[in-house]
């Protein structure tokens, strides 16, 4: 039995298909593209305006806050296992297996994964997630996080079957996602798909993340903005002073990018 079932988006349906299910949408012009090296590199430069490798204190610092949340919630790290989808250099998995997780990593990069295993001693594998069959590693994880890669993955049935699998009953799935549910999509969808990424096959958001998580038998525990950016708000919630945007960004995960924290129920 399928997940999602697409239909064209009512507004934009030469952009979108949204799930009639979960209300996901599936962005029509993406395209696949090779993420090796440069493409790592290159676009991490491009956004942040400094190398990966030279953002470390930064990269540790966001590391440890994302480790705090997840003990927030109940997760703990002493033994439990933990998996990384799109690992990158490794910092996160560092910071992990110093607080006490058995970590593991899947990256595409060979530079990256080549850091993560000569440099940091990490057990990474130069993969992709889809190339994991969905049984292999059924119940395998306490946690499992994936920053800024779900949203690059065409196969999203494939991607969300491993997600459901992999993870043990009573364990935390952790996801940093862009959002259609922020002042970018929200009030000014003009701009909104001219800066669109074109290798996000598929945007979320917290409303159609838990309606998907609920399905797959999990509860939302976290979810917060990663960043508040009012002057990109065109409407009304725009004027508002910047405390109380921040409130109600707060309150309704109200962003252009945002973090969730699910548990998978035991039953």
């Amino acid at each position: 039995m399928s997940l999602f079932e697409f239909s064209p988006h009512k507004k934009f349906p030469e952009y979108y298909e949204e799930c009639r299910l979960t209300g996901v949408l599936r962005y029509l012009p993406a395209k696949q593209r090779e993420y090796g090296d440069s493409y790592f590199m290159e676009e991490y430069k491009s956004q942040y305006k400094k190398s990966y490798y030279d953002d470390e204190p930064n990269l540790r610092g966001m590391a440890k806050r994302r480790l705090h949340n997840l003990e927030s919630v109940g997760a703990k790290p002493k033994g439990s296992s933990l998996l990384e989808i799109g690992s990158a250099a490794g910092f996160f998995l560092d910071e992990a297996r110093t607080a006490g997780y058995h970590t593991r990593g899947l990256e595409l990069s060979p530079k990256e994964v080549e850091y993560s295993k000569s440099t940091l001693g990490l057990d990474v594998d130069q993969t992709s997630v889809l190339s994991v069959d969905s049984l292999l590693w059924k119940h395998s994880f306490d946690v499992i996080a994936a920053f800024f890669v779900i949203e690059h993955i065409e196969d999203i049935e494939g991607i969300w079957k491993r997600l459901g699998d992999w993870i043990l009953p009573g364990g935390h799935l952790y996801l940093a996602v862009p959002s259609s549910f922020g002042p970018s999509f929200q009030t000014n969808p003009k701009e909104w798909f001219l800066t669109h990424p074109t290798d996000h096959f598929f945007d979320y958001s917290v409303h159609s993340l838990k309606k998907l998580l609920s399905i797959l038998g999990f509860e939302v525990n976290y979810v917060r903005p990663m960043s508040y950016h009012s002057y990109r708000d065109l409407g009304p919630r725009g004027k508002l002073p910047e405390w109380l945007y921040r409130l109600y960004a707060n309150q309704f995960a109200y962003g252009d990018t945002i973090e969730l924290i699910a548990r998978k129920l035991k039953h």
